[in-house]
């Protein structure tokens, strides 16, 4: 369903479903609902408010907290105030948010209770004057919201949007460990549900329920939501990752599609509730993050009786690139499963060398992306956005072949990202952070196979001349700088690092000497 006509804007599509649809369940959580025609007039209030306030046009308004309804009434309502939405990562430390907020200009920010603390102390890191509006999703008292929004009317301001105005700005750590603001706008969102409609393998149903688990300030979460919804789909919405509350959601809300990365359905099948749990609700998990091992997936298919497909995007994409599709993958063929498959409709993938050549069948290369989905810069990075879109190709980063049956397959990434449990990391972050020690004097960070993450963050430390730190020490200096999931699960020490003649760190000798592939 590509409703083009009618929803040309993230802000239609409550409009739309409030006018066809009004008493159809748009949001679900576990002690309330809302129906189209509530998120369409609680999204107008919003907008109102925000109007209210005097906030210029375009601006980018600010959300932290995790997965709930609240969120996705603050989201169409900024979009209906014709201002972009930008999802905070709550994960990450006071000093990792406060680079976003300053970078980001946001003059507002929508706080849950829980990181209201949290927000402080980011403020008293920046000089950014914004102004903060906490809420709680846990409790149906009046909060400052309440005060904040007072008796704004439920009418709709109407306001027009154009296709290129950012609809969400989303931040994802850059290689140079400054901060990049992805802009995402409403047009190519809506160009990413032309994709998706001229795609057989999202085939949505009247009956369909989406169950949100993926954090929304990653676009997993927030896009495949929105995907949802566009398709007129109730979102019963968890605020983050918790298997027990997984599994009593899909006993009470009995969801049809949902979105997990691998180790995500590792721990979900492992608990002792699964056992008693009946998945037959479900007709599809969407996994990404990493390729999924035959073991695994022999084992979902047999215990959630569904089907499972990959898919590979990046924020820049606006959603997924490529679909490993149901009956593209074999459970007999592990090669095949590390494969992320193959285009969505109108999305062209080159793969390209050094010199900008398409390379053979078969070869290693870049993966350039054209689709009429993509971002539309850096906020406030013109150079790094030109590097990354050339002559209409978007640059991913990312190295891999075409197979001679036309799947594709990602071997390397030459940003030296590292996902582990579905969160991408980058080396240099984790890098910078350990430098920072004055006992280190050269560091490397990769990625190294794991049964349970995927893969963990491992460090490899030259100690400076005459100091002395332990791997506590470091780990610990860690946590002071960088949120949780990126502090290395190890760290050896090394007397040097494996250097190519030009000096560069040899990060696949590391990663051989780790255990983590073959030496090349």
């Amino acid at each position: 369903m590509w409703l083009h006509a009618e929803v040309k804007s993230l802000a239609d599509i409550p409009r739309y479903y409030g006018r066809t649809a009004p008493e159809r369940t748009a949001l679900i959580s576990a002690d309330q609902r809302r129906t189209f025609r509530e998120l369409d007039r609680a999204s107008n209030r919003v907008a109102a408010a925000i109007l209210r306030t005097r906030i210029a046009r375009s601006s980018h308004i600010a959300f932290l907290g995790k997965n709930s309804i609240e969120y996705f009434e603050l989201l169409f309502g900024a979009n209906k105030a014709a201002c972009a939405m930008l999802p905070l990562n709550w994960r990450l430390t006071s000093r990792e948010l406060a680079a976003v907020v300053e970078d980001s200009q946001t003059p507002l920010v929508f706080v849950d209770r829980e990181f209201a603390q949290l927000l402080e102390q980011v403020r008293a890191r920046t000089g950014a004057g914004f102004r903060s509006i906490v809420f709680d999703s846990t409790s149906r008292e009046r909060s400052p919201f309440h005060e904040w929004i007072g008796d704004v009317p439920e009418s709709d301001p109407s306001l027009p949007i154009e296709p290129m105005d950012t609809a969400l700005l989303m931040y994802t750590s850059g290689t140079t460990g400054k901060p990049k603001g992805v802009e995402l706008t409403h047009g190519g969102l809506g160009h990413m549900r032309l994709c998706e409609h001229l795609e057989p393998a999202y085939d949505w149903r009247p009956n369909d329920v989406m169950m949100l688990i993926m954090p929304i300030f990653h676009l997993v979460g927030t896009g495949l939501s929105i995907q949802g919804l566009y398709n007129g789909v109730p979102v019963t919405i968890l605020p983050a990752l918790d298997v027990p509350r997984v599994l009593e959601t899909i006993a009470r809300d009995r969801p049809t599609i949902c979105c997990l990365v691998p180790t995500a359905i590792q721990m979900l099948i492992d608990h002792p509730a699964a056992a008693s749990t009946d998945f037959s609700s479900l007709r599809l998990v969407m996994y990404a993050g990493s390729a999924i091992t035959a073991k695994l997936l022999k084992r979902a298919l047999t215990e959630m009786k569904c089907d499972f497909m990959q898919f590979y995007g990046a924020t820049e994409s606006g959603g997924a690139l490529t679909l490993l599709r149901p009956e593209q993958q074999r459970i007999d063929d592990e090669v095949r499963l590390k494969s992320c498959g193959t285009p969505l409709p109108l999305i062209d993938v080159r793969i390209v060398g050094t010199d900008g050549s398409d390379v053979p069948e078969g070869s290693v290369g870049e993966f350039l992306v054209r689709a009429p989905c993509l971002f539309k810069g850096y906020w406030r990075q013109p150079e790094v956005t030109a590097a990354a879109l050339v002559d209409g190709w978007y640059r991913t980063g990312d190295a891999g072949y075409r197979a001679p049956d036309g799947l594709l397959y990602i071997v390397d990434r030459t940003k030296d990202m590292i996902i582990s449990g579905g969160e991408n990391i980058y080396s240099s972050e984790v890098e910078q952070a350990l430098i920072r020690h004055p006992a280190v004097g050269q560091v490397a960070v990769v990625g190294v196979p794991d049964e349970r993450w995927g893969e963990k963050v491992v460090a490899v430390v030259v100690l400076a001349n005459g100091k002395t730190a332990s791997e506590a020490d470091l780990i610990a200096h860690c946590r002071t700088l960088i949120a949780g999931y990126k502090v290395p699960k190890a760290i050896t020490f090394s007397d040097n690092l494996p250097m190519t003649p030009s000096g560069k760190v040899l990060k696949t000798a590391i990663r051989a000497r780790l255990g983590g592939e073959t030496a090349a």
